[in-house]
This record gives C-alpha cells, sequence and structure tokens, in this order.
C-alpha cells in the first residue's frame, strides 16, 4: 500500500462541546500519529469547547483553532483530510465534499445516535470511525483511499414519483 500524505487537516467538533477531542488533539502522541500522515497544518473549530481559539505551533504543525464561522465549507474543501465529529450535519458535509473522513464518537452522549450513524457509514465504506482512545490506533491502520465516494442523492427519482402520486387523470 502505498502511503497516503494528508498535509492539511480540518477538524471540526460541530456546535456541541466536545473538550475530550479537543484536548486530545493538542496532545504529543495524536500530534505525532498527524505527523506521521504528512500533517503540516490543522485548521480546527473547536465550537463550545474548553480551549481557547487562536493560532499556535505545536510538534511542528500550524494549529489554527476557531470556535464558530458561517460556514466551514471552505476549511473543508481545502482540507486533506477532514476529522469530525459523529454529528450528521458534518458527516454530511464532508462526504459532499468528496474528503476522506475520519469520525471521532463522542462517548459522553446519552443517546448514542452518532454512533448508529458512524457505525453505518464506515460499513459502507465511507468513512472509518473511531473514538478518542483508539484514535491513534486508527491513524496508523487506516487506508483512507479504500472508501467508497458518497454518492448525492438524485433529488429527480423523488419528484417524478411525487408527480405520478399527484398525477389527475383526465
Amino acid at each position: 500500500m502505498a502511503q497516503q500524505y494528508y498535509k492539511k487537516i480540518f477538524i471540526t467538533v460541530g456546535t456541541t462541546r466536545f473538550d475530550l477531542l479537543c484536548d486530545y488533539i493538542l496532545t504529543e502522541p495524536v500530534l505525532a500519529a498527524l505527523k506521521n500522515i504528512g500533517c503540516k497544518e490543522i485548521t480546527f473549530q473547536i465550537g463550545n469547547s474548553n480551549v481557547e481559539p487562536g493560532v499556535l505551533e505545536k510538534e511542528g504543525i500550524k494549529i489554527n483553532m476557531y470556535r464558530f464561522k458561517d460556514s466551514i465549507q471552505e476549511d473543508m474543501k481545502s482540507a486533506d483530510l477532514v476529522v469530525s465529529h459523529a454529528g450528521a450535519g458534518s458527516c454530511l458535509e464532508a462526504l459532499e465534499a468528496n474528503k476522506p473522513l475520519l469520525v471521532v464518537v463522542n462517548e459522553d452522549l446519552m443517546d448514542n445516535h452518532q454512533l448508529e450513524l458512524a457505525e453505518q457509514l464506515q460499513i459502507d465504506s465511507h468513512l472509518y470511525y473511531c473514538t478518542c482512545d483508539t484514535l491513534i490506533s486508527t491513524l496508523n491502520m487506516v487506508d483512507f483511499t479504500l472508501l467508497t465516494p458518497f454518492t448525492k442523492a438524485n433529488s429527480s427519482i423523488f419528484v417524478n414519483y411525487l408527480d405520478s402520486i399527484f398525477r389527475v387523470e383526465n
């Protein structure tokens, strides 16, 4: 397997708090694992988490952290790899942007519907998922080139179906 390099990584926790992931990403072992796959720059949307926004360099990686923007689409588009919480909106946005995606499930959520979504999308080979505890080992062993692109929905099928139901016979 040829080594893939992901120079620019975008990480998002969405609109929630995911303190564990925010803290964990900034640790030396996680940054070393990211550096090992070629990371030179991280754009990190930290939401309401306890980490302070700002720009820093750590373990030779430039890290730009911010809380919120009107749209994260440009950050996703310019990234070589997206690491995201398991929120449906963030997952779908990354998949529709055709980016390799690693989802980190927040195990602290009560009703963990996010885990169900991540599991199904991994079964369908659209992404890989892990927890904070398995993030380093996942980064070290997965091959993002094996992922299957997410096919966009064909809305005309639905529209044609509605037309057939509501068509009035003359």
